[in-house]
């Protein structure tokens, strides 16, 4: 019991994680752009090591701003494209940004050696070694963007569903996808540098898709995914303390074998309907 307030602070940021990702994750799920995050997340990673190569502590406010600049970079490439053209796919040009960033990462990881172990957690992270500046920070930052995607929630849901709608409404399509990548990519920016990218990933996509199981309303889906990342948070770094395992993985592994069992639940609840349905019309008949 004695490890519990070490775990405090690393709980807690995992909560925030969840809070907003699962969130963002809806979106992204709708829009068909699953891999964006990745991509955000490596160029946000490619700025914090062209930052440290120039030499600028990693860890201070100038890397975190280059590595924001990158990621506005990446928005405006985004929410262009998909204006642009519906002749290559979003998730194509995505999947290139994804590659060429992290081809450019290694190029200049080669070039800042000193930094390795820096620009290894922003692959893994290490989230158990937040401190509580952090923590406020990031609550402070996300519940601003929060707020922001609430007020103009209707905007945000209708381009993700149904974007020919939005069009056909007015709403400038080009503007309001810029606005939304870049909101997005505040977020990936922090949360590279406390969870790191395989981890952030999996907070994004995982609880949406999971929930997706189970409900097709957005609030539901909402409701399922916030309840699963807290849970999963929990299990995760109590494991990784436990067994001595990174905690990074360890919750992404967590997150997998999670949703894996919620999978085979639903394919048992499904067969179950199915079969009641079926006797059922059998009784009537």
């Amino acid at each position: 019991m004695e490890i519990l307030p070490f775990l405090i602070l690393p709980f807690i940021a995992s909560l925030i994680l969840t809070g907003i990702h699962a969130y963002l994750g809806v979106h992204v799920v709708e829009r068909g752009v699953i891999f964006v995050d990745l991509a955000l997340a490596q160029i946000a990673a490619l700025g914090a090591t062209i930052a440290i190569l120039v030499g600028i502590d990693p860890h201070g406010t100038g890397a975190y701003w280059i590595s924001l600049a990158f990621t506005f970079m990446g928005a405006l490439i985004f929410s262009f494209v998909r204006s642009a053209t519906a002749r290559i796919p979003l998730e194509a040009i995505i999947g290139i940004t994804y590659a060429v960033a992290s081809a450019a990462a290694i190029l200049a990881m080669s070039k800042a050696t000193g930094e390795t172990e820096h620009l290894k957690d922003m692959l893994v992270g290490n989230i158990l070694a937040v401190s509580r500046p952090e923590v406020i920070k990031t609550a402070i930052l996300y519940g601003i963007i929060g707020l922001f995607h609430y007020i103009f929630r209707k905007k945000f849901l209708l381009i993700s569903i149904d974007p020919q709608a939005a069009q056909a409404q007015g709403i400038s399509i080009r503007l309001w996808d810029f606005l939304f990548y870049a909101s997005f990519g505040f977020v990936v920016t922090s949360s590279v540098a406390i969870a790191g990218v395989l981890l952030v990933f999996c907070y994004l996509i995982v609880p949406s898709v999971g929930a997706m199981l189970f409900a097709d309303r957005i609030g539901s889906r909402l409701a399922i995914g916030w309840t699963m990342g807290t849970l999963v948070s929990a299990l995760g770094i109590f494991l990784s303390v436990q067994m001595d395992l990174p905690t990074g993985a360890a919750i992404v592994c967590t997150f997998g074998g999670v949703l894996v069992l919620m999978a085979i639940v639903h394919r048992l609840t499904f067969k179950y309907r199915t079969r009641a349905n079926t006797e059922r019309a059998k009784a009537v008949a």
